[in-house]
């Protein structure tokens, strides 16, 4: 069974842009929040599995952080059963040690453990080491939910 294209771009919408999803649910259909919130962008040197969290595999070097995305049509575009983030998102200066990020995470937490929602491959991996300011350039990062 596949999810329609209907289904996957109100899903993700509800998700990442806090947008109401209209005749699903009770009869007000699913609301968004009304604190939207944010979502923390993790970097990882492996995939993080289906039971990872957000610091399984993460990026190590020194000055690492997980970075905040708004819940929003400013922080994301949800188009075609894609959910896209709408800026670069860019992470501090590294400056000391080196990996090499193959994934990136969606979860809930600013830092440790936290719930991990979402993960995918990068397209070419991420080089990251002293001097580099690490980011994911705007549209780069592709959620979808087949």
């Amino acid at each position: 069974m596949s999810a329609t294209n209907v289904f996957e771009n109100g899903q993700l919408s509800l998700i990442f842009e806090n947008a109401n999803y209209a005749n699903v649910g009770d009869a007000t259909g699913l609301r968004g929040s009304t604190t939207a919130g944010v979502f923390y962008i993790t970097q990882h040197i492996a995939d993080p599995g289906e039971a990872g969290a957000q610091n399984t595999s993460p990026a190590t070097w020194t000055g690492y952080a997980y970075v905040s995305v708004a819940r929003s049509t400013a922080g994301w575009t949800v188009a075609s059963g894609v959910a896209d983030n709408d800026a670069a998102i860019t992470y501090a200066l590294c400056t000391a040690g080196s990996n090499t990020i193959t994934h990136f995470g969606i979860g809930s937490d600013s830092s440790g453990a936290g719930n991990l929602f979402l993960k995918g491959a990068l397209a070419a991996s991420l080089a990251v080491s002293n001097g580099i300011t690490p980011n994911f350039a705007a549209g780069t990062l592709d959620i979808t939910l087949d």
